[in-house]
């Protein structure tokens, strides 16, 4: 049994029209920010989910972990819908999933020292007493590479660099040795030169605490190296799902393709073909009808225009969905 399940996962935020609608509780429309997504994720592995901005990767991510609460859609985790738990039930949960979020520095509390907001959640969750978890937080900030510990530990968050803070994060999240975690473009917002040390942070963690992850990321060269599957999603929607070299080298989706023909690391003989895309992701309150991505896609044909496809095995745990899977 996966160690998460999710099921037709939706967020649809409400767009509010002027002050006359607002008092009358009118709503214009919806952002269909996470439309139908399905994807389970076993204990000890990673699945990177991919794509541009605004195709709902964050929206995801918080869902999962009740973050945000969804429209529709159930999130079992180690066999419990959690989308029904509620007060302390949830909060207990909290210990077991944890986020790495993109920018750090709005995750800290900017007048608490760093050391101290490592050992907070020790405290909170019932782990461990004020004494014990600094002791525990000393510690991890040795681990995470913020050494002399007397140095950091009573820093503020505005005496660090991106790349310290993003340290921080991790281990805060780290100290509660969580079963599952989702890292939010945990490297994004760092210089290109400490992206590596962080990532390997991440998996060195991962291995020891046979976590399961969610690595979101733009980057589809970087989910390549940290994921054991890969999933793409445009508008909301997952598009292809695979094992990390099933999609790397055999790519079903035109979105697939052109993400990959978008990275000079990637060889292009290892490509079926070299596919561009122009203009930029639909406006989520408009999504086009049938397949979303048809407007952008140079394979798209009239059926494209009208019907939504169908996620299908296009090889042995390799879905797609597109009507010319390449």
């Amino acid at each position: 049994m996966p160690l998460l399940e999710v099921v037709d996962l939706k967020k649809y935020f409400p767009v509010e029209g002027g002050v006359i609608d607002r008092l009358l509780g009118r709503v214009k429309g919806y952002v269909k920010a996470v439309d139908g997504v399905s994807f389970t994720v076993d204990r000890g592995e990673t699945l990177a989910l991919i794509g541009e901005s605004g195709c709902g990767k964050t929206t995801t991510g918080k869902l999962v972990l009740r973050l945000l609460e969804p429209t529709s859609g159930k999130v079992i985790f180690d066999g419990v819908d959690i989308t029904r738990l509620k007060g302390e039930d949830l909060r207990r949960l909290r210990r077991r999933m944890q986020m790495i979020f993109q920018d750090p520095f709005a995750n800290l509390d900017p007048r608490m020292p760093v050391g101290d907001q490592i050992a907070e959640p020790l405290v909170e969750h019932g782990i461990m007493e004020w004494e014990e978890a600094r002791e525990e937080a000393y510690k991890m900030l040795e681990r995470v590479g913020l050494t002399p510990v007397e140095d950091f530990y009573d820093r503020l968050p505005l005496n660090l660099s991106g790349g310290q803070r993003q340290r921080v994060v991790i281990a805060r999240a780290m100290a509660l040795k969580p079963d599952f975690v989702v890292a939010d473009e945990a490297v994004s917002m760092i210089d290109v030169s400490m992206r590596a040390s962080i990532v390997k942070l991440l998996l060195r963690f991962k291995e020891e605490f046979n976590q399961a992850m969610i690595f979101i990321t733009h980057d589809i060269s970087v989910g390549r190296l940290v994921a054991d599957r890969i999933a793409v999603m445009y508008l909301g929607k997952i598009v292809e799902i695979g094992g990390t070299e099933q999609v790397i080298n055999n790519p079903a989706h035109p979105y697939t393709q052109a993400l990959l023909a978008a990275v000079p690391t990637i060889e292009e003989k290892k490509l079926k073909m070299k596919l561009e895309i122009k203009g930029e992701v639909a406006d989520p309150k408009n999504v086009p009808p049938g397949c979303r991505f048809h407007p952008r896609c140079p394979l798209a044909t009239d059926i494209c225009m009208k019907k939504e496809p169908e996620m299908i095995e296009v090889e042995n745990g390799h879905f797609v969905a597109c009507h010319h899977h390449i």
